[in-house]
C-alpha cells in the first residue's frame, strides 16, 4: 500500500518513513503543504498521514483538497495540537483517525492496520480462503499446518488482490501499489504476470482452485465468497 507522510519535523518524518518501509509500505514524504499538494495531484494513496501545523498550510484545509484527488484515501491526523475543536473539524472534513504527538510507531502501525481491516470489511487480521490463511499482521500464508514461502513482492501482490476480492485490478493499479511508482517504459512488461504465475504455482501445490482469475486485456481478480 502507498502512504503519503506530510510532516514538517524532518527527523520525525524520516523516522516514520523508515519504520513503515520496513513494514513493506511504499512511502512518499512531504515537509510542506505545497509539496503534499503536488504529490496528491498526481499519485493515488491508500493513506495520508497529515500534520495540522504545517509552515505554509493549515493541514485541515489540505484534507479537503486531497479528497478531490484521492477520494478513497484514508487520513490519519498526526499533530501536537489536541484541542477538541480541531479534532471535530478534522473528522467533519473526513479524517479517519487522530493521533496526538508524542506517539508510538507501533501504535501508528496498529491504527493503519485497523483502518485497513475496516476499509476492506475485515474483522480479524487473518483472512481465510479455502484451507489457506493469510495473516496480514505477521505477513504470513499457510495451508492447514504448512507454511507457504512467498517473496515480499508475492505477499504484497497476493494480499492486495485478496483485500480487493472480487474486484478487477488492472496492471497499472497493481504496479503502483506493489512497487510504489509507475514508469511508462514498464507498462508492457510482464512483471505482474510473472509474479501471478509464481503465486498460482505455489497455491496449486496445495489446492487446485483457480483463485486468481485473468481478466483478458485488463488485469486480474481474486475470487472469493
Amino acid at each position: 500500500m502507498r502512504i503519503l507522510i506530510v510532516e514538517d519535523e524532518k527527523s520525525l518524518a524520516s523516522e516514520i518513513k523508515q519504520f513503515l518501509e520496513k513494514e513493506e509500505y511504499n512511502c512518499d514524504l512531504a515537509y510542506t503543504g505545497s509539496e503534499a499538494s503536488e504529490f496528491i495531484s498526481v499519485n493515488p494513496y491508500d493513506f495520508i498521514l497529515l500534520d495540522i501545523g504545517l509552515p505554509d498550510y493549515n493541514g485541515l484545509d489540505l484534507i479537503k483538497e486531497a479528497k478531490e484527488y484521492n477520494s478513497e484515501a484514508y487520513f490519519i491526523v498526526i499533530t501536537a495540537r489536541g484541542e477538541l475543536e480541531d479534532k471535530i473539524k478534522g473528522f467533519d472534513l473526513g479524517a479517519d483517525d487522530y493521533l496526538p504527538k508524542p506517539f508510538s510507531l507501533l501504535e501508528l502501525l496498529s491504527r493503519i492496520q485497523a483502518i485497513t481491516r475496516r476499509k476492506f470489511g475485515q474483522k480479524m487480521a487473518e483472512i481465510q480462503f479455502g484451507d489457506f490463511i493469510l495473516d496480514t499482521t505477521k505477513k504470513h500464508l499457510q495451508y492447514n499446518d504448512h507454511a507457504i514461502n512467498l517473496t515480499k513482492k508475492e505477499y504484497k501482490l497476493l494480499s492486495y488482490l485478496i483485500l480487493n476480492k472480487n474486484r478487477i485490478l488492472d496492471r497499472l493499479q497493481l504496479t503502483e501499489h506493489i512497487w510504489g511508482e509507475f514508469f511508462e517504459d514498464d507498462y508492457d512488461s510482464n512483471y505482474i504476470d510473472v509474479h501471478i504465475k509464481n503465486i498460482r504455482k505455489k497455491l496449486s501445490e496445495y489446492d487446485d482452485t483457480n483463485w486468481i482469475k485473468t481478466v483478458r486485456g485488463i488485469g486480474y481478480k481474486f475470487e472469493i465468497q
